[in-house]
């Protein structure tokens, strides 16, 4: 649970925490489906897309533009080089349409960062492209809320350190906020730590954790709002 008296630091995920990200990309992961239906169906394409992204994490990182080169990837792959131009244009132009989505707030998370303010150290610690989590902090409107904004290119029990060390904070001292018990969760938990989960309606498979946690220091919501009773 989270004793309060603590707690100094509140650390948020972006992505399905703060804003809707993910239905974006099943949207596209879709039409891309609709795409080589002729060749695969979509159970099918969407496991070989699964492959080439889980393959390119290593290479590219996470994030649209990854997204995208494992799109063209796949799909070079599943039509046997035969791919035409205009398929790899349309490819392009979804991750465009991707970058250019609005960025909507998920509900009460104005309500909990105006309740939070000024009794904590309110930060965003968050994984992806550099640019295009940028871009997303920048129309988000809520930049001002934070004392301090990590943009990660992984999320373990590593790289929660780094960023322990750099706010010359302790785990103990600190909850973490976010959708992903893989990234969010469990690193936090293991460095000792308060990890709260709250679920997105949908997540990238990547991302999922199938065995059940029992924690002292994990907590698991249904809204961020329902966050506020343990907080203020």
């Amino acid at each position: 649970m989270i004793d309060k008296q603590k707690i100094k630091i509140i650390i948020f995920d972006a992505d399905d925490t703060l804003w809707e990200n993910e239905t974006f990309f099943r949207a596209a992961e879709e039409e891309f489906c609709n795409m080589l239906e002729d060749y695969l169906p979509h159970h099918a394409v969407t496991k070989e897309l699964y492959k080439k992204e889980v393959e390119n994490v290593e290479w590219y990182g996470y994030g649209i533009k990854s997204f995208v080169l494992s799109m063209i990837e796949t799909a070079t792959s599943i039509t046997g080089n035969t791919a035409g131009l205009s398929m790899v244009t349309r490819i392009i132009e979804i991750g465009r349409e991707m970058m250019s989505k609005p960025v909507v707030l998920l509900d009460g998370v104005l309500d909990v960062l105006e309740a939070l303010k000024g009794n904590y150290k309110l930060v965003v610690a968050t994984k992806g492209d550099l640019v295009d989590q940028e871009r997303k902090l920048n129309k988000s409107g809520i930049m001002h809320y934070f004392h301090h904004i990590e943009i990660m290119s992984e999320k373990g029990v590593a790289d929660y350190r780094k960023l322990i060390r750099h706010l010359d904070s302790k785990p103990e001292e600190m909850v973490m906020i976010g959708n992903s018990l893989k990234s969010d969760v469990l690193p936090i938990i293991e460095l000792g730590g308060v990890g709260v989960h709250i679920p997105f309606h949908t997540t990238w498979e990547l991302e999922v954790v199938k065995h059940q946690i029992d924690h002292d220091s994990f907590l698991k919501l249904n809204s961020i709002v329902d966050l506020l009773p343990y907080l203020t």
